[in-house]
């Protein structure tokens, strides 16, 4: 991968945070093809796909959505599948039985509350069996167009690094983040937020591991107050 180089006259930090407008202009240049990685074509598949994504990969939620949603294409199918059905096409996930409670228990929620719909209602997605703020977040921001941070673990990890947080909670990471990028001035467009939390998880997969970040290569090594000693 093509390593931009550096904006010329920065320098390495003394430990104060990274400036979050270098970061954010840094990320955009670096990972041009940042979106969701969850395969989808509407509201309710990503839902669903967000929601079975926890505790396994993107990559492996991909490998079974296929299947799934040609066989219960919207909330109104699922709502009426069979436990067992749903299960068998979950499984290679872990916890299959678990995952199939979840999601059509999802699915008949958004039948009963939202006439099948997903909403672009913080609150009322929250209200739904398997979501919380993160899934919510990405919903509303990856396909409703909202400038919102979902805090997964890459972003919570690079955002303590970058020195923009010292918390582990996702919601304090969260408010300290938005705070970072309200202080710094990023300038950026009503998505920002969004695109620059898909950055940093494509940023930590793929340059700021968690076990061995490779400093070396990062764009953001002389604005990150880790990278002497990560």
């Amino acid at each position: 991968m093509m390593t931009p180089t550096p904006a010329r006259g920065a320098a390495r930090p003394s430990g104060g945070p990274a400036d979050a407008a270098i970061v954010a202009s840094r990320l955009q240049d670096l990972h041009l093809d940042a979106r969701t990685e969850l395969d989808h074509r509407d509201a309710f598949e990503l839902l669903v796909a967000t929601v079975l994504s926890a505790q396994t990969t993107d990559v492996r939620v991909n490998q079974v959505t296929p299947e799934l949603f040609a066989t219960w294409p919207d909330a109104a199918a699922l709502a009426g599948a069979a436990e067992t059905a749903v299960t068998e096409v979950v499984r290679p996930l872990g916890m299959g039985p678990t995952r199939a409670r979840r999601i059509i228990g999802l699915a008949r929620c958004l039948v009963g509350d939202h006439a099948g719909g997903v909403p672009d209602d913080q609150a009322a997605l929250e209200a739904l069996p398997g979501v919380g703020r993160k899934t919510a977040h990405v919903v509303r921001g990856a396909w409703f167009g909202h400038s919102l941070l979902a805090v997964d673990t890459h972003v919570g990890r690079l955002a303590r690094r970058l020195g923009w947080t010292a918390q582990s909670d996702p919601r304090r990471v969260e408010d300290d983040v938005v705070a970072r990028i309200a202080a710094d001035g990023t300038g950026g467009p009503a998505e920002e937020l969004t695109l620059l939390g898909l950055r940093l998880i494509l940023h930590g997969r793929r340059v700021c591991t968690a076990r061995a970040p490779h400093c070396g290569d990062c764009v953001l090594a002389d604005v990150c107050p880790s990278a002497a000693v990560a």
